[in-house]
């Protein structure tokens, strides 16, 4: 039968030299140096009043409440849809169970 063929590690050629030695290094901390500060933003900041948030909270719960309907009435279209077909096959299968038995 084929059987692999193992790969064997060649020999070294020549002169083989030990690795030199390491030396251990002297680390030196440098004092950080300061970060400069940002540059004042031009754009006004965003200040929300009562009357902002409550609208906010609205339109959230608004989007909740649309988003949510439209997935109950898919999932309901679905189930229905599933309901219609399960009824068809057994009418079908009834009328072909019954011009069956006639013959």
């Amino acid at each position: 039968m084929l059987r692999p063929k193992v790969p064997t590690m060649p020999t070294p050629t020549g002169l083989v030299t030990p690795p030199a030695p390491v030396e251990p290094t002297v680390v030196v901390q440098q004092a950080p140096t300061p970060v400069p500060a940002a540059p004042a933003s031009s754009r006004p900041t965003v200040q929300l009043t009562p009357g902002a948030v409550l609208a906010l909270v609205g339109g959230g719960t608004a989007v909740v409440l649309v988003v949510g309907a439209v997935l109950v009435s898919m999932l309901l279209a679905v189930a229905i849809t599933g309901a219609s077909v399960a009824v068809c096959a057994l009418v079908i299968r009834s009328l072909i169970n019954a011009d069956a038995e006639r013959r």
